[in-house]
């Protein structure tokens, strides 16, 4: 790898910390004074009320930081590439509109005074509206193909047409759900995507590093995302001063899906993310397993993580055994994902 792209790295990495935690200082007594407090779920575990009131909408925070610093980044790689790199800029955008997503989410909620902001089906509509238009930039400036390739395997299908695109906006719309679930405890989804960001980083400087392009936009994402996440943990680890809402989930949902196709392998999510995508068919298991039982409870509590913590678990234990298994995942990501040169026929 080229030192002075790993300089780069380095200082975009320092530079959305630093941001990160400078904007915490600042915004959390705001949203403090404005009693923008989280509401507790009366069904959520009981232990979690003393939680309630503790300021949300944390999210801005990172999202401000790393806006900045990826909007330079992206500056000083078109002139470094001789072009615009397309694919991280529609990636960002993306992830900065799921964010709005929760922000106007969040919003409802403080309006309402409680847990309950957009309706699912509002919700859904513009997570699709956001995802479909991402993918169909992607497609537009050749970012991506309809050609799907399977993980591990070696096999590509060639020619899948509008099913594959619209499999991608499917699949967009259930990271960035999953990683919102993912959100219930202090410092979970944070450490989680601190850990897949650090796995963009090594896929850009080592997987791919003979590619400028793919390393470029893949490391790059990577290291502004862990900068985000190392800052924002100052104030959001157990016992959290802020919790980042429905505003940094989502937008971290768009920035988990937006790594897999930089990398032009979107199935590789499954793998990388698999821990996010539990939190979400745990839920789904409780639901049905509820109302095919008349009332019977697979889990203690769904998502999965609440289960662990009616089994006695503590916040950062759980914390710490679900991020050593993502990390376990995105290790078995790393080696899944192709040839560099299957990667560039796209």
């Amino acid at each position: 790898m080229d030192h002075s792209f790993a300089i780069f790295l380095s200082a975009s990495a320092i530079a959305v910390f630093v941001l990160t935690v400078i904007f915490s200082r600042i915004i959390i007594p705001i949203l403090k004074s404005h009693k923008m407090g989280q509401k507790i779920l009366d069904i959520g575990p009981r232990w979690h009320k003393s939680k309630e009131g503790t300021p949300t909408m944390g999210g801005i925070t990172f999202i401000f930081a790393m806006t900045i610093v990826i909007a330079c980044d992206i500056a000083l790689l078109s002139i470094g590439l001789g072009a615009v790199p397309t694919g991280l800029t529609l990636t960002f955008v993306y992830a900065l509109l799921c964010g709005f997503i929760g922000c106007i989410d969040d919003t409802a909620k403080l309006k309402k005074k409680k847990n309950e902001g957009l309706t699912p089906i509002q919700k859904l509509v513009l997570q699709f509206v956001i995802a479909g238009g991402y993918i169909a930039g992607l497609v537009y400036f050749g970012c991506i193909d309809d050609t799907l390739y399977i993980p591990y395997i070696g096999v590509s299908f060639e020619g899948c047409g509008i099913i594959y695109y619209a499999f991608l906006v499917v699949l967009a719309v259930g990271v960035m759900n999953s990683v919102n679930l993912a959100d219930g405890i202090d410092g979970l989804a944070a450490t989680e995507t601190l850990v897949v960001s650090a796995f963009f980083v090594l896929c850009g400087v080592v997987k791919y590093a003979s590619s400028a392009l793919i390393s470029g936009e893949t490391a790059v994402l990577g290291a502004v995302t862990a900068g985000g996440m190392l800052g924002f943990l100052v104030y959001n680890f157990h016992p959290a001063r802020v919790f980042m809402g429905d505003t940094g989930s989502l937008f971290l949902g768009g920035v988990v899906m937006g790594g897999a196709l930089l990398l032009k392998n979107p199935l590789i999510v499954i793998v990388y993310g698999l821990m996010y995508i539990i939190e979400t068919v745990s839920d789904i298991l409780q639901v049905a397993y509820f109302k095919l039982t008349h009332g019977k409870r697979l889990f203690r509590m769904a998502p999965i993580h609440h289960h662990f913590e009616k089994c006695g678990w503590g916040e950062v234990k759980i914390v710490a055994v679900f991020s050593l298994m993502t990390a376990l995942f995105c290790a078995a990501a790393y080696y899944g994902l192709p040839a560099l040169s299957v990667l560039l026929r796209v």
